[in-house]
């Protein structure tokens, strides 16, 4: 009884040795032939033999692991399917890399482990060379458990409780209004341009309203249940207001544009959208958007390229704008 017991043991020990074995050091570009795996287990003190090696190699497959056996002279082996492919796993560590919503720290530990997924060989191509400009990375290590304190009361349907970090002329941390303690009902969180942003019902705006999520400070869970959405909020259209052109109300705006930056349309608008031809090299397109500073500094951005034609409100207010800054430069 006792050898039975010390034979399975050792079974189950091989078998734990090769399937790491197979995951690490095999993969389609290098295979391993039978003798190089019996001397790899012979190695790690799990010997085993040609019909032990076959029938631990069936039981791997039984068990779900995807062993490619290649039959020659003699028989090739690798780890075929894995969770992520090699051009996944690439694109998952640009992402984890560049994200300014993650810390420096957070990216390097998540893109070791991201690359542990990969065989001892892949992780060679994993060593990226990517980098995104101008990105100042979050430093704080804490929003990781604010967004899971956030989503989980989004989940229980209950309040959050937080005050809000601002920041003074001289780029020191400050709470807003003197620590004042924020209640919100949040409904969803958001992306966007690399930060998370919670959405919901403010207590002291009597609203629906958006604040960025790290930039809370001790958030925690209430016991007091979420106000409801109001019946006519719509998140979707909420989030293309709010974080396409910001607050305001939503006005249809007639912009001259020149061909080349149809592009900058695109990305901002999508293609579902009619255009007309212009002048020669220009076209003109309407779109909705919410008239705010911030749609106006979007126009300022490509130097005239990008025109607003109506209403006559939109032209009277970037002109104020313009207005205004050609004054500060003078000063």
């Amino acid at each position: 009884m006792a050898n039975v017991k010390k034979e399975k043991d050792m079974v189950k020990s091989r078998l734990v040795v090769l399937a790491r074995m197979f995951y690490s050091l095999t993969d389609e570009e290098h295979q391993m032939t039978n003798t190089e795996i019996l001397e790899y287990l012979k190695e790690h003190d799990a010997p085993a033999n040609e019909k032990t090696l076959r029938g631990d190699i069936r039981l791997l497959k039984e068990l779900g692991v995807d062993i490619v056996t290649i039959v020659s002279r003699p028989n090739r082996y690798y780890q075929g399917k894995r969770e992520f492919s090699v051009p996944e796993l690439k694109l998952l560590i640009d992402a984890v890399s560049s994200s300014r919503f993650i810390t420096t720290k957070k990216s390097r530990d998540l893109g070791a482990k991201l690359s542990s997924l990969a065989s001892d060989n892949q992780k060679k191509e994993l060593r990226r060379n990517v980098y995104a400009t101008n990105r100042v990375k979050n430093s704080n290590e804490s929003i990781y458990g604010m967004v899971d304190t956030i989503n989980e009361a989004i989940n229980s349907h209950r309040r959050i409780q937080f005050r809000y970090r601002e920041y003074t002329g001289e780029l020191k941390p400050v709470l807003r209004n003197d620590g004042e303690v924020y209640e919100l009902s949040p409904y969803a969180l958001f992306w966007n341009e690399d930060y998370y942003y919670v959405v919901g019902w403010s207590e002291k705006h009597g609203n629906v309203s958006s604040f960025r999520a790290d930039r809370l400070v001790d958030p925690v869970i209430t016991e007091k249940r979420a106000v409801r959405k109001p019946e006519d909020f719509d998140l979707d259209d909420y989030s293309r207001r709010i974080f396409e052109m910001f607050d305001g109300e939503p006005t249809e705006v007639k912009l001259e544009v020149k061909d080349d930056f149809a592009k900058y349309i695109v990305d901002r608008f999508g293609t579902g959208i009619e255009t007309e031809p212009s002048s020669d090299g220009y076209f003109r397109v309407t779109v909705e958007v919410s008239l705010s500073p911030t749609f106006y500094a979007w126009v300022f951005r490509f130097g005239g390229e990008i025109r607003i034609l109506s209403p006559a409100k939109a032209v009277d207010e970037i002109t104020e704008m313009a207005k205004k800054l050609a004054e500060r430069e003078t000063i």
